[in-house]
């Protein structure tokens, strides 16, 4: 009897809540697709850094879990209230409240298998879309598969029953508590509408505005500056929230009682009226909705961010098929090459070295240093003894033999330093600020060059006019040509609006006095540690004869693609030739310990956010291995951006369609009063017009200004040429498409059930 019961009522309310059951399908769908990434075998076996996505997916479910319970919880107590009379009534014939309770509870758990059972079917289906769509991100075929992990299964219905179990355990502890009065009056106390102390809160209103104004100024100014800060912004970004609409609705009331110039035109007051009861009983609702509205802006534009580094940036980072970095400046890469040799086919080997403007015994002196850990207060001490920029090194009074001092011939205090270029960028790109002025500001040298070895090396990378044409040629670009009395900078595309004095604060010396400047070039050229951080100076062949090899680069072009694991081979090259040296007699250990600490005072350049520098570099292992990283974020940021606007769009539409009823004679008085029913479509879709919108606007301000704030970052960090709004214009396009499907629906079901239909 309960049972058919509960099937009865399940069918008849399923038009009511049509829109939430869809959701909660969709909803497994996703958990179920997206978990299915975390026990995918064949990506385990394709990456070692897999268990990142297992990571993140994991991290995504967590949230989302907790805001699904929050869903079920929500529209079991909704649906509880709205059919309240009907329980008491059950009551009053003589149904006991523990079979009403187990009544509800098989009826929600019908409802909730059905959707779930249809959920993991489209979830099925959905699982090859994403896996597809993961496959072409990473550049490796996929063949249509199904695979149906039990793990994955577990942990999806898991989560799912978890959630409804909770919801319906805290249902029943309420019902339990309610008699029959209470269960009679439970609609009529969520009809009332109680005003007091309007003209106080009317002005939580624009108190609410101008403090979102503050906000956004906030972080445009640079005004977050750590943890305690953001916590603090956070914190009173959510309050604002929440007064926002207790506000509006207190400010709406105001306006009604003054009898505003609108309220009287047209359908205005039945409008407002509406919205502003709708608003003082929701106000905490539509708070929560628009907090899942901007996290859902946000993570679909993070995800768009990362997205579009991977279609643009992403091949320029690696132009070299396959390129070796060595510390050893001697290195001839015979090994290497063999390797290579073996498992491709070699068009093109160019070993090349990267020089540093220093007398060979400064740098010799440097490597015994690094190598014996004696690197804290090591200074340079090299004096210009002449007008020709030759230069002498002076031995220091220690004992350590390890500090140097260099003695500026310039006025700016670092020219002709041979570390010139790397303290000019440290004191004028704008990604550093002020980290490395002195409050004068003068360079800091001793804070430079204490971080010096990450972002740029030791001393200034140089590179002769010729390996750098055979360079060019091999990645198809034209050659170049300069006098010998001249010198050029290659520099990354992303600073080179930044490096236009460069030029004339740093002076080059050559063999015959200071070299003139040439010119700077930008195309790709693999500037991230490996033909120097973010720049590299070319000067000529016959100027090269001052400088020191600094270390040794091998750029290899293949014919075809890299086959798979050829960069795990050189690095397991490098491991095994490291072992034999070690072995080698006291004389060589120290030359193999001078060479290790120059490799470890390798750069990465000064790119933020995305950071790629490996010593080892195969394009073709390195791009699906880089885009399977990014993908990572991507995944879970469009996993939470989806289910939280779903979520959200499935309250409001279960809170208007469950009222179309009540409202069906409203809008029957207004036909009585002399509206058509076109006119009666019209007010309702203004009424839903505003409902909709409101938690909507809110959330496009909100996350369109941190959209907005990040994308700038994002693009000045990354060096990517994309406008500011191009990311959350496609969150918002992707956001519009999905809230236009539920709309819709809302629209045509509520004006069906309030009788307004053509």
């Amino acid at each position: 009897m309960i049972g058919k019961l509960a099937f009865r009522n399940v069918r008849r309310s399923a038009r009511d809540y049509l829109v939430y059951f869809l959701t909660m399908t969709f909803v497994t769908a996703l958990m179920f697709a997206f978990n299915s990434l975390i026990f995918t075998k064949d990506i385990e076996e394709m990456f070692e850094v897999a268990g990142l996505m297992m990571a993140l997916i994991g991290l995504a479910t967590f949230f989302i879990v907790l805001i699904v319970a929050w869903l079920i919880n929500y529209m079991v107590r909704f649906m509880l209230e709205k059919r309240s009379r009907e329980f008491g009534i059950y009551l009053l014939i003589g149904m006991r409240k523990k079979e009403i309770a187990r009544l509800y509870q098989r009826e929600n758990m019908l409802l909730g298998a059905c959707a779930f059972l249809i959920g993991m079917v489209l979830g099925v289906l959905l699982q090859q879309v994403i896996l597809a769509i993961l496959y072409s991100m990473i550049r490796i075929k996929y063949d249509l598969h199904m695979e149906f992990n039990q793990y994955c299964i577990l942990m999806t219905s898991g989560c799912y029953a978890g959630c409804y179990l909770l919801a319906l355990f805290r249902c029943g502890r309420r019902f339990r508590k309610m008699n029959i009065r209470d269960l009679m009056e439970v609609q009529k106390k969520n009809e009332e509408v109680r005003e007091s102390h309007e003209q106080f809160k009317k002005w939580l209103f624009p108190v609410s505005v101008g403090f979102l104004a503050l906000f956004a100024a906030f972080i445009f100014l640079g005004g977050i500056k750590g943890g305690g800060q953001l916590l603090f912004f956070l914190v009173g970004l959510v309050l604002v929230i929440y007064l926002f609409y207790i506000g509006l609705s207190a400010w709406i009331i105001c306006y009604v009682r003054k009898r505003g110039n609108a309220v009287y035109r047209g359908q205005n007051l039945f409008l407002l009226r509406q919205f502003s009861s709708k608003l003082k009983t929701m106000s905490f609702t539509m708070g929560t909705l628009t907090a899942l509205f901007t996290i859902a802006f946000l993570g679909c534009t993070v995800a768009m961010m990362f997205s579009d580094y991977q279609n643009k940036l992403l091949d320029v980072k690696f132009p070299f098929d396959v390129q070796v970095n060595s510390g050893d400046a001697e290195d001839d890469f015979a090994d290497e090459i063999q390797l290579i040799g073996e498992e491709a086919e070699i068009l093109d080997a160019f070993a090349y070295r990267i020089y540093a403007n220093v007398p060979e015994d400064a740098l010799t002196d440097l490597q015994d240093s690094l190598s014996a850990g004696q690197t804290d207060g090591c200074e340079e001490k090299v004096q210009s003894a002449d007008t020709d920029g030759c230069k002498e090194k002076v031995q220091p009074a220690d004992a350590n033999g390890c500090k140097e001092k260099v003695q500026s011939a310039g006025t700016d205090g670092y020219a002709r330093r041979p570390d010139q270029v790397n303290i000019w960028l440290s004191t004028n790109l704008k990604v550093f600020g002020k980290m490395y002025l002195q409050e004068d500001g003068s360079p800091d040298i001793e804070k430079i060059k204490k971080d010096s070895g990450g972002v740029y090396c030791y001393y200034d990378t140089y590179m002769k006019l010729s390996d750098y044409n055979h360079l060019r040629r091999m990645l198809g670009y034209p050659e170049v040509s300069i006098w010998d009395n001249e010198y050029l900078i290659h520099v990354k595309e992303r600073i080179q609006n930044e490096v236009d004095t460069l030029s004339e604060d740093v002076i080059i010396e050559g063999s015959q006095g200071e070299l003139k400047f040439a010119g700077y070039y930008s195309e790709p050229f693999s500037q991230d540690g490996h033909n120097g951080g973010d720049y590299v100076v070319v000067i000529p062949d016959s100027q090269a004869q001052q400088l020191v090899p600094y270390y040794s680069e091998l750029a290899v072009d293949i014919e075809g693609e890299a086959p798979a694991g050829l960069g795990n081979h050189l690095d397991d090259l490098n491991g095994s030739d490291d072992e034999e040296e070690e072995s080698e007699d006291a004389e060589e250990d120290q030359d193999i310990a001078g060479h290790r600490a120059m490799s470890e005072n390798s750069c990465c350049g000064s790119d933020t956010i995305i950071v790629m520098s490996v010593e080892n570099m195969v394009r073709d292992n390195l791009i699906p291995e880089t885009r399977y990283m990014l993908s990572t974020l991507i995944f879970p940021c469009f996993y939470v951006g989806l289910v939280f606007l779903c979520v959200a769009l499935t309250v409001l539409s279960v809170q208007q369609l469950s009222d179309s009823a009540k409202y069906k004679f409203r809008y029957s008085v207004l036909r009585k009063l002399g509206m058509n029913r076109r006119e009666i479509g019209r007010v309702i879709w203004k009424q839903l017009v505003c409902y909709y919108l409101c938690p909507v606007l809110l959330a496009v301000v909100i996350g369109g200004s941190i959209s907005v704030f990040m994308s700038g970052k994002f693009i000045f960090y990354t060096g990517i040429h994309s406008a500011v709004f191009y990311y959350f214009g496609l969150s918002f396009l992707l956001f519009f498409g999905i809230y236009l499907l539920y709309f819709i629906t809302t629209y045509v079901s509520f004006r069906r059930n309030a009788g307004a239909e053509d």
